[in-house]
């Protein structure tokens, strides 16, 4: 596993945490986040030996984790800037509606998680197709 790449990768996820926060809108960010999966497999491909599904599955794991947090961290901005996930948050059962922090961790969680597939994917993928640097 290298480590070293999947930290660096996730860096483009840590900026996504902050930039979702109140300046790229709901409706434009997975274009982003098709982006950087797309440049993130290339890279993974490029660079990675092996094991190219389980890099990205912890690239995105790690992204779950920024992202998250700073939606968590800096919630009061994020709910302002997004009124459709503060009304699925009203709209969610019993315990959850009540605590829409603890709904956005659980949310945040298994979103990151589903969605997060792609990039594990796209890399096992671009595995097959790029070429490997000459050692």
């Amino acid at each position: 596993m290298n480590w070293k790449l999947i930290f660096q990768l996730s860096v483009f996820g840590l900026i996504m945490a902050f930039a979702t926060i109140s300046l790229i809108p709901p409706n434009f960010e997975p274009i982003f986040w098709f982006v950087i999966f797309v440049f993130c497999a290339y890279v993974i491909a490029k660079v990675c030996t092996g094991k190219y599904f389980l890099q990205g599955f912890f690239v995105t794991l790690i992204n779950c984790v920024w992202v998250t947090s700073a939606h968590l961290i800096f919630y009061k901005t994020y709910i302002i800037n997004h009124p459709q996930v503060a009304a699925m948050y009203a709209g969610a059962p019993a315990p959850l509606n009540t605590h829409p922090r603890l709904t956005l961790v659980i949310m945040g969680t298994l979103m990151g998680a589903c969605i997060g597939l792609l990039l594990p994917i796209f890399a096992f993928i671009a595995s097959k197709i790029v070429k490997k640097n000459p050692a």
